[in-house]
């Protein structure tokens, strides 16, 4: 992937966000990819001859946004059978929608049609579940976007696999194919504990430890869930998935809104990682995910934003603020899970999840140039006292101009570089069209 080598002046410069510092009029250099200098722009290090100098003097900049958990493809299901319970929301309708309508072109337009979306409100990082992985995988090395692209697998026939054991095979096929590649890693992804077997689960948790990947799964997500593991297994997913030997640092647990003391304390000792939806399991009536009890005891937590068809966007701007303020409400304490946080959780929080934490999640020497720019100039995000707090509390993603994703920069003054987004929109449209007559 060819980077032009680039020295941006900010501003604020936002390098870490776990130790929330914010620096003034500082300039970051970027070569091969990689980030070279960072430094007071007066003491500027030469730029390379040629080098593209950006001038960013009313914006924020801050490591890209990762967001840990979506289904990107859906979102070309963005607002279908809107406000009804989960499992009343995928039995009668998002199955039903899948098993007619998904298909090599489907995911194709629709994971364009997401990685859009993410890239103009800062993503650079996404972790993916969906059919056709290969085709995420294509598409997200096409637009130069960082994904984790999950190999799924259910113990139910689809247009991906007839079999648990075709769903590995192929997996294992898309894991060998992008093995090695700078942008593209994968993950196993049984989808929840209520539609994989034991048998299944055992078996990627085998693979899982032979090749380093993580697991990511849907776990605890709802009440019912945990009334009906009760029911079929004598226990809850979480210890089950403990009995079979997954609960380990390669476990991204998803959404997680039912959890006991002891089981907090599972997650602490095993170094497994949580990612917390704070939107969609609003949306959904899920529940709440602990996440300040579960940061206090020292579990490694991030964010994501579910699939558009549940959330319904993938906004990590707005997951953030929805984070920060639902842990406020949930526990009472107006210092619960401060902007600080939630911004670390959106960055360094996400590449611990999924791994990549030596790479993203900071904006530091060595490290690559994954970077996102925010206007605060505008009238919404004035005055500036702390650029942190307006990040998260006050602006918007329409005020995110130019993002970079290993020193390539795929928004430029608000404008994608490396997706036609008329020919996304116009594709999604069509897709509307078919998918329309579902909703009756």
């Amino acid at each position: 992937m060819i980077s032009t080598p680039t020295l941006v002046r900010a501003r604020w410069l936002i390098p870490n966000p776990t130790d929330g510092r914010v620096l003034e009029d500082y300039g970051v250099l970027c070569v091969d990819g990689c980030i070279t200098w960072i430094g007071p722009w007066s003491e500027r290090a030469p730029a390379p001859p040629k080098a593209e100098q950006v001038e960013l003097t009313g914006h924020a900049l801050c490591p890209g946004f990762v967001n840990s958990h979506t289904h990107a493809p859906m979102s070309l299901m963005r607002g279908m059978a809107d406000d009804l319970p989960l499992m009343t929301w995928l039995e009668h309708h998002i199955w039903p929608a899948e098993a007619r309508w998904v298909s090599e072109s489907f995911v194709r337009a629709g994971v364009r049609l997401a990685m859009a979306e993410m890239i103009r409100s800062g993503t650079t990082a996404f972790s993916d579940m969906y059919f056709f992985p290969d085709v995420v995988a294509a598409e997200a090395d096409k637009v130069g976007m960082r994904a984790t692209v999950g190999l799924i697998a259910i113990d139910l026939p689809t247009v991906w696999a007839q079999s648990a054991s075709e769903y590995i095979a192929k997996g294992s096929e898309v894991q060998q194919c992008w093995r090695g590649h700078s942008l593209i890693r994968t993950a196993w992804a049984p989808h929840a504990p209520y539609t994989t077997s034991d048998d299944t689960l055992e078996r990627i948790g085998r693979l899982a430890e032979e090749h380093d990947s993580r697991v990511h799964i849907h776990l605890h997500e709802t009440r019912h869930e945990m009334e009906e593991a009760q029911s079929k297994h004598g226990r809850r997913p979480l210890a089950r998935l403990d009995a079979l030997g997954m609960v380990n640092p390669r476990l991204i647990a998803v959404h997680m809104t039912q959890l006991q003391d002891d089981e907090i304390t599972l997650l602490a000792t095993t170094g497994a990682h949580v990612v917390h939806c704070p939107e969609s399991n609003l949306k959904l009536a899920s529940g709440f995910c602990p996440v300040t009890r579960l940061l206090a005891e020292g579990v490694s937590c991030a964010l994501g934003t579910d699939g558009a068809a549940s959330n319904n966007d993938l906004d990590m701007m707005g997951e953030m603020r929805t984070a920060a303020l639902l842990a406020k409400g949930v526990s009472g304490n107006a210092a619960a899970l401060p902007a600080q946080q939630a911004l670390d959780l959106a960055t360094r929080g996400g590449a611990r999840t999924l791994g990549l934490e030596a790479k993203v999640g900071a904006l530091e020497v060595g490290m690559a140039a994954d970077m996102v720019a925010v206007d605060l100039t505008g009238l919404s995000t004035l005055p500036v006292y702390n650029a942190i707090s307006q990040l998260v509390y006050a602006a918007g993603r329409d005020q995110v101009t130019d993002v970079w994703i290993a020193g390539r920069r795929v928004l430029h003054a608000g404008v994608l570089t490396t997706i036609d987004e008329a020919e996304a929109a116009a594709d999604a449209c069509q897709w509307g069209l078919r998918l329309a007559p579902q909703m009756a």
